[in-house]
Parts: structure tokens; sequence; C-alpha cells
């Protein structure tokens, strides 16, 4: 779940990008049967949570070059469905795509099973549900043999990562197209930037800082009627087997770029964290404040701090230290004892966000395999949970024995009338992990 102002950026983008799709290019489609050249072949695509994050990823899709259409829509809420192809007529309407809007009624899918029914029809699946279903929906589309592209993070505790895991081992055997919404990564600064520091402009990472300090995000009421499962999804950012907490959700983009730069990924981790301000029955079981001391292999420590309070200073950016220079995510610059070695050129940034999917499409009609974004997108997720355990407890969390720790929080079962895996006491609150108390491998 990206803040407000993040998704009102996107949709900015995208209204200034008409004239990108003003030149559509009709490519040749590979499908998972095998090649295909004719030009006029379509990619059939399938949206899978048709919130703001899936909106916004199914109209950059349409606004790719390619020969694309949506074709199938799912969603737990027929509500969210309905706003969410609205909107897409609407931008389509504004951008000259709403022809790649053709999404039948018959098509239109809600309930937990909804993307069961969607996934078949499409060549390409986008998975942007609250990440807690990511591994189910992942692995399923997986093996019907589709290309995906899912949003972050790509599961709320390990079980979920080994099963992605065992997904991305099995789209890469079938030669699928995985690209994970951690868009940093097709960022034109941040390219640059790294490209640097592999070539070793600022020495060996020695140490950094990455920030997600703002005001947090959207509550929804308790509404009458609901029941507690429907309760819980309609608020899903505050319940971990939905969400995994904000240093899961958020964070995980500054933490990814941590150890995309840092070339690995941590052993262990401890630090702190609790809910100091944001305390009322509506946050759910989240925290508000996280700080996080990862250490890596090689000795070195880089430190994660995140935050939803309102009033508090903002900062969501990463910066790290290496022994011969410093490289400043945000201002796009490596200096070196108060010099610049590098500077990017702002005037040469891309919007991440369109980027990602215009590389995914034009691999796929062009019949390449070219993107196995799955396996780094299961680590940085694994890293954020490592971190999230590390703060409920208060113990230092070893990495290995997170991922083998079998640790699921997911529900026994999926469905409105089902019981959640974490419930409010009598007076709606619910359990809040306490530091010291709580306990995963004592």
């Amino acid at each position: 779940m990206e803040n407000e102002k993040s998704v009102q950026s996107r949709r900015e983008f995208v209204k200034q990008s008409s004239m990108l799709a003003g030149g559509l290019v009709a490519m040749p489609f590979l499908s998972h049967a095998g090649y295909n050249s004719s030009v006029q072949d379509t990619i059939k695509v399938a949206l899978i949570g048709c919130g703001g994050r899936g909106t916004g990823a199914a109209m950059q899709a349409m606004l790719s070059k390619q020969n694309v259409k949506l074709v199938a829509m799912a969603d737990a809420f027929r509500d969210r469905l309905d706003s969410c192809y609205k909107s897409l007529m609407e931008e389509g309407e504004e951008n000259g795509v709403k022809d790649k809007l053709a999404v039948k009624e018959e098509a239109k899918f809600t309930g937990f099973d909804a993307y069961l029914k969607a996934i078949p029809l499409a060549d390409v699946v986008i998975l942007a549900t609250p990440p807690g279903f990511r591994p189910i929906h992942f692995a399923e589309a997986i093996k019907q043999g589709k290309h995906v592209f899912m949003e972050k993070p790509v599961a709320t505790d390990p079980a979920g990562v080994k099963k992605v895991l065992e997904s991305a081992a099995e789209a890469k055997k079938k030669k699928l197209n995985v690209v994970v919404g951690l868009q940093r990564h097709y960022q034109n600064s941040y390219r640059e930037l790294y490209k640097r520091v592999k070539d070793g402009m600022i020495g060996d990472i020695t140490s950094g800082q990455v920030w997600w300090n703002n005001d947090g995000v959207w509550v929804k009421m308790r509404q009458p009627g609901q029941t507690e499962m429907e309760y819980q999804m309609r608020n899903w950012y505050y319940f971990n087997w939905l969400c995994g907490d904000h240093i899961t959700e958020q964070h995980i983009h500054n933490i990814d770029v941590m150890n995309w730069f840092k070339g690995a990924y941590p052993v262990k981790a401890q630090g702190m964290g609790g809910r100091q301000v944001r305390t009322g029955k509506e946050f759910g079981e989240i925290y508000d404040h996280h700080y996080v001391e990862f250490e890596y292999a090689d000795g070195s420590i880089l430190n994660s701090q995140c935050r939803h309070i309102k009033g508090t200073y903002a900062k969501v950016d990463e910066m790290f230290v290496g022994t011969k220079g410093v490289v400043k995510c945000g201002a796009a610059e490596i200096t070196s004892k108060g010099k610049s070695l590098y500077k990017f050129d702002k005037k040469g940034e891309n919007n991440p966000y369109q980027t990602e999917h215009d590389e995914l499409f034009a691999a796929i009609a062009k019949g390449e395999f070219k993107f196995t974004d799955a396996e780094n997108g299961a680590y940085s997720t694994l890293t954020s949970i490592v971190g999230r355990m590390a703060t409920y407890s208060g113990e230092v969390i070893d990495w290995d024995k997170t991922l083998n720790s079998g640790i699921s929080i997911q529900p026994a079962q999926y469905s409105f009338d089902a019981q959640p895996p974490v419930l409010p006491d009598s007076n709606g609150f619910y359990p809040i992990a306490t530091p010291g108390v709580t306990k995963y491998f004592s």
C-alpha cells in the first residue's frame, strides 16, 4: 500500500502518458504454450486485487506499447471491483486506451476463490491483493503457466516466503517472466547509482541507513453487520496476516534497496519498536514505529527505521557509507569527503511504476525470458519479516532459522464466516506483541 501522495503521482503520470498510448505497437507474444510470431496476437491480462495499486498497475499495463487487453478482474468485494472498473474506464478514456479494457461481465469474479476463475483467462496475471494472499495466488499463476507482475511484499510470514521461493523456482523452469513491484530496480537514478556502487566507486559498504517515516495510511472503521473476517479484510493494513505491519508492507522498498546495493541479505537482526501514539483499536495489532539493526555476513550493520506517526519528521530515503565514499539515493549523488563524485541529472528520471510494466510486456511480446524478480522479492520480504520479529520480541532473530521455521500466521480457512487468526477482546482491542514477552525461538 503506497501513501496517498504516491498514488496521486502515479495517476498524474498515467494522465500525462496518453502520447505514449497513441502510438501503440502490436508485437509478437510468447504464450505459455510456445512462441507465436503473429503481430496480431493479444497479450491477455487478468487483474487479481482491485484496490488502488491494482487499478494503477492495470492502467500501466494497458499504457505499455504492446497489444495488451485486460480481460478478467477478481476481488474479494464487488464494490471494489466495480470502483476499479469505473476508474479504468474513465482514465482509459482520457489516455486513449479505453479499447484495451475488454472485461466482460462474465469475467468479473468476486470472493476468496475469484482468482481461480480469472487466472485461466489470461496470459499475464497482475497480483495486487493484500500481500497475505500473494503466496497462494502466485503459486496458482505459475502452476497455470502465466507470466506475473506482483506487488510487494510477496508474503507476510516465513511459510509464505518459502512457498513463493518454491513457485519462483518453478517459474524459472517454465521460463515465465516475473516482475515484482519493488520499482526502484526500474528507476533510472537508482540504476545509475547502483552501477557505480557495483563498479567500486564507494568501495565496500560498511554501514548505512534506510528510512520510511511518514504520517501513515487510511483507516476504515468497523461497519454494522460486518463479520470479523470482512472487517479485517476491509481494514487489512492493520492485521499482520494480511499486511505484515508497515515495516513489511511499505518499508520493504528501502530494505530492498539496502540488500540490492549491499549485494547480500542479512544473517540476523535485532531492534526495538512499539505503539506509542497510534494505540486505538482501529489500528489493529501493528506497531507505529520500528528500528532495526541488520547484520550481514561480513560484520557490517545497516540500520532501518520506519514510523507512522502524524506530525513527525517525514523521510523516505536510503544512504550507504563505503570505504571510499557515500551514496545518497534521494539526492541521486555519490560523494567522498564532501566532494561530489557523481550526480544523476534528474532530467533523465523516469516513472519506474510505468517502466516495470513497459519492460515486462516488451519482453513477453518478443518471446524473451528476462525477468526473475520473485526470488529477490521473497528474500527482501523475509528481511522485513526478520526485522518485525526482532522488534516484536526484543530477541536477536536469525535469518536461516526464520526462513526454515515454518511459522505461518494465516487463517485455517479463507471464508467471510471463518475466524481470522487474531481476534479482539471484549473491548474491541487486539493483542499486541510485547518485547520480552513475545517469543519466537526461545
